[in-house]
């Protein structure tokens, strides 16, 4: 995802805090999305609980991010079409004050321009209840803010030209990803991950001056735990809803030599199951590739995948909205990722299917 110039007070903390000047959770690290370890722990880590586990951790590393589509009617008559992103990023080392980054990103589809912003902030007075709280969780880096509470969420932010207050409304229970919401990563540490994979959208966007009430679909990730950022790799990270009322989340990391070392493929029926399926079901296809004016990243850019398992068949296309989806953040993570809005078309067990997703590419700019 990506890379930065801070100033100095931040160079001082990055080299207290991090392994190197890379926000934990972005690469250039593979430590956002885990390897998978068949490794037994000797001593159990606990369960994840809901909704004690929506709120923040006493741990290393932690974020809550959301990516979604949603559509506004203008007034004449027309449907403008949109993609969004928004995270916020927690880290604690030792007994330091907590440090938060955020990015906000806007996919104007309709007007085929791409806008994002970032910020970063030491909180000294961060209350961080380490998963006792019942009341879900509340953060808010400066006036951008996120709350939620079994799956009721509420976003706001905004930056030069538009502004957002969105309403999100789970669907479906939170997907415990690997079985159980733990993913151990060996070594490095582990990571407890959870997806809320379909939230109805509503809420207002003011696009350039002009308020907008929106309607959309979301996807919401939470991750914690005790790791840290790794040198080198990267990942591809897939986000699919159908509108068969089916998801599936898939990622392929790849260590420093460029190397895929681990797949995971994850598919939820409309009926809220999750199924974690072999790597070999899976077969993914690069279609082309978009090379970054500003980092010189060679981006993969479309993709053709094929799933078979006995119980499913899928043939999809995803086709990014927008070439460019690249946030250069170096001022608040350090690093630049591609994180895109995609459109999708295909077959599911012979039924036509379509739908829309998001896409993260990781590790593709190495400035």
């Amino acid at each position: 995802m990506k890379k930065w110039l801070f100033a100095i007070s931040l160079f001082l903390l990055c080299s207290l805090w991090l392994s190197s000047c890379s926000f934990p959770g972005i690469v250039t690290t593979n430590a956002q999305l885990p390897l998978l370890s068949a490794t037994p722990r000797a001593t159990p880590l606990p369960p994840v609980r809901f909704p004690q586990d929506e709120a923040p951790h006493r741990d290393l590393t932690e974020w809550w991010y959301y990516t979604g589509h949603f559509d506004a009617a203008m007034p004449n008559g027309q449907t403008h079409h949109y993609g969004f992103e928004f995270v916020i990023f927690q880290a604690l080392r030792s007994d330091l004050p907590p440090v938060y980054a955020a990015h906000f990103a806007i996919t104007d589809v309709t007007r085929g321009q791409f806008f994002y912003a970032q910020r970063r902030l030491t909180e000294p007075h961060a209350v961080i209840p380490n998963g006792t709280s019942t009341g879900g969780f509340t953060i808010a880096v400066g006036d951008w803010t996120m709350q939620g509470l079994n799956g009721l969420d509420h976003i706001e932010a905004e930056m030069p030209n538009y502004a957002s207050r969105f309403t999100l409304q789970a669907l479906k229970p939170p997907v415990l990803h690997n079985g159980n919401g733990l993913i151990s990563t060996g070594l490095s540490g582990f990571s407890y991950y959870y997806s809320r994979t379909r939230m109805v959208l509503s809420g207002t966007l003011i696009d350039h001056g002009q308020s907008l009430q929106v309607t959309g679909t979301a996807w919401m990730d939470h991750q914690w735990g005790n790791f840290l950022p790794q040198a080198g790799g990267g990942w591809d990270w897939f986000s699919i809803q159908l509108n068969n009322d089916t998801e599936m989340m898939l990622y392929f990391i790849r260590d420093s030599t460029g190397k895929t070392v681990s797949t995971y493929v994850s598919y939820i029926d409309a009926h809220a199951h999750d199924t974690l399926l072999p790597a070999s079901a899976l077969h993914m296809t690069v279609l082309g590739h978009w090379r970054s004016p500003v980092t010189g990243a060679n981006y993969p850019s479309g993709w053709h995948l094929q799933v078979s398992v006995s119980h499913l068949s899928l043939t999809l296309t995803l086709t990014p909205e927008l070439k460019d989806q690249e946030l250069v953040v170096y001022q608040s993570t350090g690093n630049a990722y591609w994180e895109g809005a995609v459109s999708i078309q295909g077959e599911s067990n012979g039924q036509p299917a379509q739908g829309e997703g998001y896409v993260e590419l990781t590790g593709y700019a190495k400035g």
